[in-house]
């Protein structure tokens, strides 16, 4: 047991002075105290919930602004996916290794305490297993330990090109499985799942997966498992969707499958309203990740009235172009503001701060998403904490009913000072043990990959 004291902290909802945790030795909450300081470490800050990043592709970090070039006189999600394929096939399990350790360096130092990985870079290129079929899986986990982030495991089934059972292209090969090996890769990572890690499963998105194999995998996996999917991403693939089965994407889903707060559907970001109204009402997890979103031109996902009728949320960072969670919630307020020009439109009379709202709901749909006991500091749940620091000039002077809107909404310098997960402090003033050394592999890897896109 140990007890840690923090000068202030946001108890169920509510900012509270001198708040003592007792944290047993798993990094869970067994007490919590307020008023008065017992000994125990003393931090001097402000301890709120650490978010999770609900939707990340790893590997991508290594080409984040490195496809902001015209490929064509109509440049698309689509054409980026090229530029991506192209640089997925030249990554060694090594590289994704040094990759992602440097990615979860970025995000546990920005205030991230959890992230789900939405891993579909599989195979040798060609598409050939490696002797270690998870050896891409263990170069992630790898990262998450190194890093001591939390990791939710998202091995990804890919199946086709296109709906209806398309092959796969030459391009696609490494991230390609049969239904059978692979339940085979998951059995084999669900044996191997350390403290602070979850396992779950993600299909591509419609057009990669087969219904059959859907279904075959979610009675085949444990019922807590999340289940993680691409959807409604693009307008393409709600017109493919349509001529395909006569029905939109989120549709197709709803009808076929219970849907329920262990789904994340990730982005659906083109919805009707009867879709906003039947996937808010299953539970079921909008996994945002707006600078992503905006950065292939996505498009805007109705966020006022899917939060209107309490359908949950959580952010993620997708293709890393940003890795701060202060951005991916400016950006998706924003969106809002920019689409029907007014400000503070997420708000409401019980939740009157835009940033508290949305940060609450980030926490609650994270949480969710990732199947994890995080995301509220309360007894039971992990001690996944961040502090903010009270000496920044983004903060100072700010009454407690704002600090987290001016944490959101204001500067572009992150006032987190320190981050706790499971109970251990990874981040101290500002500074993670390993960031050198995690940064100077990566400057190698970097340097041997440059050339990668030209």
């Amino acid at each position: 047991m140990k007890k840690v004291n923090f000068t202030k902290a946001l108890i169920e909802g509510q900012w509270q002075d001198d708040v003592t945790l007792t944290l047993d030795d798993h990094g869970m909450i067994t007490a919590i105290t307020s008023g008065s300081p017992a000994p125990a470490d003393l931090v001097s800050g402000y301890a709120l919930p650490g978010l999770a990043n609900v939707h990340s592709h790893a590997f991508q970090r290594a080409m984040a602004g490195l496809a902001e070039y015209r490929t064509s006189n109509s440049d698309s999600f689509w054409s980026w996916r090229d530029v991506m394929y192209r640089f997925a096939q030249k990554l060694t399990p090594e590289d994704l290794a040094t990759i992602a350790a440097q990615l979860y360096l970025e995000m546990v130092t920005a205030g991230y305490t959890s992230v789900a990985e939405f891993h579909y870079l599989h195979h040798q290129p060609g598409g050939a297993p490696y002797d270690n079929p998870a050896e891409m899986s263990d170069a992630i986990v790898a990262a998450a330990t190194d890093v001591g982030l939390n990791l939710t495991h998202l091995p990804v089934l890919y199946q086709a090109s296109g709906f209806g059972g398309a092959p796969l292209s030459d391009a696609q090969a490494r991230f390609g499985h049969t239904t059978e090996a692979y339940l085979r890769l998951w059995d084999s990572l669900a044996g191997r799942i350390k403290p602070g890690q979850n396992l779950g499963v993600a299909f591509h998105s419609l057009r990669a997966v087969t219904p059959e194999a859907i279904d075959t995998v979610t009675a085949h996996v444990p019922q807590k498992a999340p289940l993680h999917i691409h959807i409604a991403e693009q307008m393409k693939e709600v017109d493919d969707c349509l001529a395909w089965s006569g029905q939109r994407p989120v549709e197709w889903l709803l009808d076929h499958h219970p849907l329920s707060s262990r789904w994340c559907l990730v982005h659906a970001t083109h919805l009707t309203s009867t879709e906003t109204t039947a996937l808010a009402n299953t539970g079921a997890v909008a996994g945002l990740c707006p600078t992503t979103e905006a950065n292939l031109g996505d498009g805007f996902f109705p966020l006022q009235e899917y939060l209107a009728q309490n359908g949950a949320i959580a952010i993620g960072s997708d293709s890393h172009i940003s890795v701060s969670p202060i951005e991916e919630i400016r950006l998706l307020d924003y969106g809002q503001r920019l689409k029907y020009q007014r400000r503070n439109l997420l708000a409401t009379p019980d939740h009157p701060h835009s940033g508290d709202r949305l940060y609450g709901q980030a926490l609650r749909g994270g949480a969710l998403a990732t199947g994890q006991k995080t995301g509220v500091l309360a007894v039971g749940q992990q001690a996944d904490i961040i502090t903010l620091d009270p000496a920044s000039p983004l903060l100072v002077g700010t009454p407690d009913r704002h600090l987290i809107d001016r944490f959101i909404f204001s500067g572009n310098r992150s006032p987190v000072k320190d981050v706790m997960v499971r109970g251990r402090w990874q981040v101290r003033d500002y500074t993670h043990p390993g960031a050198c050394e995690i940064t100077a592999r990566f400057t190698k890897t970097m340097e041997k990959l440059v050339n990668l896109l030209d």
